[in-house]
């Protein structure tokens, strides 16, 4: 059994989750490689002080400079704002590091190409952190589309719903400054990336984004809340995916359905434990839709629980993705989402904008 030294950029929410996930998942999946948590950085020495301390990692780094170039190091996960994403992945690559760096991969879609150039040419293993595609109800969906089960797709629909910021009494923050903390930039890669993870890449988009609540208390804002976006994939499947951080009432709205000719699925990630299937055989009388529920003959399920029904949460989610990570360190063979994939939603991202502007198709650019 062989320990890594993993060095996490940025301790607030991903950068917990991270650090827990780390801890964990050598008990959780016995991986052959070991995470050692060696070294956190952060906004300033004492935030990363305070985050060795509450997470147990063995040093705190003034800088991300510092921990990057860290020998014990030997991994980089990167949980900071997107701004900081480029310098920080091509550090570790000139380095020869493996990087998971959290969504979206980068502020502009230049920069995400820069760094998928920089890993590919490093050899180095790569991964984007788009955790909510690897529950076990998304990734067995993925496998009974593959299987055949649903038939021919004819029809995709997706979003991604929450209403953090639909009281338009809530104050301005830094989520309202700025396209990349944006709706855009914030919560519609989730769904983008689903989108291709099950269907397939996109070819072309007809979108709209759009700012609801304008002024808040204390500023102007600058981002879009919400966007709705048509779609045709490059197999010819239409689709359709909306984004909103003004949804009210939604908390987790991560949802899809699918329809084809022998099937449908619907999931709902506030429920994330179950997938829902109907399957067109039978009596017309006894069709309809069952409530599958996620259990161990489901993909990543067993190491968590033997008992079906028990369920998985969020944090079991990144810990799949650290599962990911260190095998794809391991085995040295590329684990999805590289960061091609993220650059790929990067892509759709950049597209949706151009078409809101133009109020026209646009061709994604890849």
């Amino acid at each position: 059994m062989k320990t890594i030294g993993i060095g996490i950029v940025g301790g607030g929410y991903m950068g917990k989750a991270h650090a827990v996930a780390m801890s964990s998942v050598g008990a959780i999946f016995n991986t052959a490689l070991r995470p050692r948590l060696e070294m956190v950085a952060a906004t300033s020495l004492e935030s990363a002080e305070r985050y060795r301390d509450a997470y147990g990692f063995a040093r705190a780094a003034k800088d991300w400079q510092e921990l990057v170039n860290d020998p014990k190091v030997e991994a980089v996960v990167i949980a900071s704002t997107q701004d900081t994403h480029r310098p920080i992945a091509e550090a570790a690559f000139a380095l020869g590091k493996p990087v998971l760096c959290e969504k979206p991969l980068a502020e502009t879609v230049e920069d995400a190409r820069a760094m998928t150039a920089a890993a590919e040419a490093s050899g180095v293993a790569n991964m984007v952190g788009f955790n909510y595609a690897r529950t076990p109800a998304t990734q067995y969906a993925r496998q009974l589309i593959a299987e055949g089960v649903l038939g021919e797709i004819n029809w995709f629909r997706c979003e991604h719903t929450e209403d953090f910021l639909a009281d338009p009494e809530t104050p301005y923050s830094w989520r309202c400054n700025g396209r990349g903390t944006g709706n855009m930039g914030d919560l519609a890669p989730h769904p983008i990336n689903a989108a291709m993870a099950l269907m397939g890449p996109i070819a072309r988009v007809n979108a709209v984004c759009e700012t609801t609540i304008k002024t808040r208390p204390g500023g102007e804002v600058t981002n879009d809340d919400h966007a709705q976006i048509m779609c045709r994939f490059e197999n010819g499947v239409m689709g359709h995916i909306y984004s909103s951080r003004v949804a009210t009432g939604r908390k987790m709205g991560y949802v899809y359905e699918i329809f084809g000719t022998k099937g449908a699925i619907r999931f709902d990630q506030e429920d994330q434990n179950a997938l829902w299937l109907y399957q067109a055989e039978g009596p017309e009388a006894q069709r309809g839709f069952r409530k599958i529920l996620m259990g161990p003959e489901h993909p990543d399920y067993k190491p968590f629980c033997l008992g079906p029904g028990h369920g998985t949460g969020y944090q079991d989610q990144i810990i799949i993705e650290a599962k990911d990570f260190l095998t794809a360190i391991e085995t040295g063979t590329p684990v999805w989402p590289t960061f091609r994939d993220g650059l790929a939603v990067s892509e759709v991202v950049e597209a949706v904008f151009d078409s809101s502007q133009s109020g026209q198709w646009v061709e994604v650019k890849r």
